[in-house]
């Protein structure tokens, strides 16, 4: 019964850490790659109020806004990095980053994005 316990304890612990949105452990370099491509708009707080956002005629989205982000699948948002803002329905000024980005950056990325919303 105690091993049974145990399997049972570790199955739910792998289930949560899979349901959770872990940072990857290059936060750093993400959080970096952030501020190179994304916080002049969308701000260091990923607010939507970076400096180059302020001249846009679409105000960037806020990253933090829980109820907005939650609404917003991940593909969506990994399609947005990669192919810009047109692509899913949303201001043509989000550039397409695809070029300088690889799929893990991009996904990686996506990840830090949701780090913004704190429930």
């Amino acid at each position: 019964m105690r091993a049974f316990v145990s399997l049972l304890a570790a199955i739910c612990a792998v289930t949560i850490l899979a349901m959770t949105r872990v940072l990857p452990a290059h936060a750093q370099d993400i959080k970096t790659t952030f501020m190179v491509y994304c916080a002049r708009c969308h701000g260091e707080g990923g607010q939507g109020d970076g400096t180059d956002g302020a001249s846009l005629a679409v105000k960037p989205r806020d990253f933090s806004n829980c109820a907005l982000m939650s609404k917003i699948p991940d593909a969506t948002i990994i399609n947005a990095i990669k192919n810009g803002g047109a692509s899913v329905g949303v201001s043509k000024d989000m550039p397409a980053w695809g070029e300088g980005l690889n799929d893990q950056q991009i996904h990686d990325l996506a990840t830090y994005v949701r780090s913004f919303c704190k429930k």
